[in-house]
């Protein structure tokens, strides 16, 4: 989802895919300057025992942005994206980091467990990525 796809972020999925009233009408409780940050979506996913992809299918259904990306790599302003490259990234996160990627690159949930697993930042492990040029993706919330 890019700022190109803006307005249109539903034609992404299948007219046949139904919204889960349950986690629309949360999502648009929380809603804050026509936008949602990442952090508030996976609590919503959470406290309603869903996945986070549910919950990005149904902000995209309601044309909701999805803002502040925990790994820095969207909705963060005008700058857009905060993730700087790393100064060094040590020989064993380079080398966890690679054995997780998949189809050349890092699925945005194996860079949390990454995360967690090391007790890093989320955005430790994406300032890494971008320093060994890796991107991101899948992201939990179908952004990208």
């Amino acid at each position: 989802m890019t700022h190109e796809d803006k307005g249109h972020f539903k034609l992404k999925h299948s007219p046949d895919r139904k919204v889960d009233q349950r986690v629309a009408d949360l999502v648009k409780s929380k809603v804050k300057e026509g936008g949602m940050a990442c952090a508030v979506a996976f609590e919503i996913a959470e406290s309603l025992g869903v996945s986070p992809g549910e919950v990005g299918f149904t902000l995209d259904s309601l044309e909701i942005n999805i803002l502040k990306c925990q790994l820095g790599l969207f909705g963060h302003g005008p700058a857009k994206r905060i993730v700087k490259p790393a100064e060094r990234v040590a020989a064993d996160l380079e080398k966890a980091i690679r054995e997780a990627l998949v189809n050349d690159r890092l699925p945005c949930a194996s860079a949390w467990a990454l995360a967690e697993k090391r007790r890093l930042k989320k955005m430790d492990i994406s300032s890494a990525c971008e320093a060994l040029g890796i991107k991101i993706g899948p992201c939990q919330l179908g952004t990208f």
